[in-house]
């Protein structure tokens, strides 16, 4: 063991430097009284091994990170922490093991960023299927078509079909960077009254269609800090998801207040509500509950929790206590 310690040339200068020091002592004292030079010697070479025991104990613990080191190079192991203790060692190892732990973590977060991807794409092929097999279809059928008005009809069902399939796609590449962490969004004072404007532009054609009226309460005086334009993708979503269950004649009611810590956006319409098995997974992505309409994706309410989730807020959705569903937003002021 002490041959591996001579290894290392410092010991050897170290030892050779102390060697002499020792001999020049013991001469030294020799010259008033051998006793002295023998006293000299042994105190000299006591120094010496009690020197080399706590030298071979700090390369011993060095060797043992280094062997570790390899260890997690080669994915056979991790590292361990050194005793609590001070020393320059033992800061040496806590950083190393910090280190390692970062890395490793990284790790972890790559498998798990390439495992998302991996979804991502096996979503967005699974529900593209649907409509581009439906689109096939189509094309065939308008080269058969005998006559013009049928040609028509799979015209506009194939425009129908390519009109959800590129709001589709561009959902999911959206779920996709609110998911990857990449999207960054500003935190801004923005007037509630402005974010149900620009929330409502989409829907305005359905609504008249439909003969659904909307109510706003106090969404004049109310404020939210976040980001305009995200916001308004997640309140379109809602109020869609509002007008797709409301009746024709139906009404649908905003309800904005602010406090010191939030501000809170209540949205409820009239119609059928949620069924109770459903109210814990409204917001999974993909989730088809039982009164969803045909040919929804079960995306969008789902794309509006994670924006607002995003922007320090908190969603939650129920039966209002007269019928009906019943949205409660919260944008919060501080962290929660």
């Amino acid at each position: 063991m002490m041959m591996k310690l001579l290894r290392n040339p410092e010991i050897k200068v170290f030892g050779g430097i102390y060697l002499l020091f020792s001999v020049a002592a013991s001469a030294g004292a020799a010259v008033w009284n051998p006793f002295f030079a023998l006293y000299a010697a042994g105190i000299c070479l006591t120094a010496g091994l009690i020197f080399l025991c706590f030298t071979k104990k700090r390369y011993d613990r060095l060797a043992e990170l280094s062997t570790e080191l390899d260890e997690i190079l080669h994915g056979e192991g991790g590292i361990s922490m050194l005793p609590d203790r001070e020393g320059e060692l033992a800061v040496l190892g806590s950083k190393i093991y910090k280190m390692t732990v970062r890395l490793q973590e990284q790790a972890e977060e790559l498998g798990r960023e390439k495992v998302f991807l991996q979804n991502s794409l096996e979503d967005v092929s699974h529900q593209v299927k649907t409509p581009l097999t439906s689109i096939r279809l189509l094309l065939k059928r308008i080269k058969e078509a005998a006559d013009e008005e049928e040609k028509l009809k799979a015209f506009y069902n194939m425009d129908r079909l390519l009109t959800r399939t590129e709001w589709l796609i561009a959902t999911l590449l959206k779920i996709a960077r609110l998911e990857s962490g990449t999207l960054e969004f500003k935190s801004q004072s923005e007037s509630v009254s402005e974010l149900l404007k620009r929330a409502l532009e989409p829907l305005e054609i359905p609504m008249e269609l439909k003969g659904q009226i909307l109510l706003e309460e106090g969404t004049e005086k109310s404020f939210y800090k976040g980001d305009l334009l995200w916001s308004a993708e997640a309140m379109g979503n809602i109020l869609k998801n509002c007008v797709e269950h409301t009746p024709e004649g139906g009404t649908i009611m905003v309800c904005a207040d602010e406090n010191p810590v939030y501000t809170r956006i209540r949205i409820r319409d009239n119609g059928e509500g949620f069924a109770e098995e459903d109210l814990n997974r409204l917001f999974e992505r993909f989730y088809r509950g039982k009164n969803i309409q045909p040919g929804g994706a079960g995306i969008g309410l789902a794309l509006a929790g994670m924006i607002i989730r995003k922007q320090n807020g908190t969603i939650r959705a129920g039966n209002a206590e007269d019928g009906g569903a019943e949205f409660d937003i919260r944008f919060y002021k501080g962290a929660v």
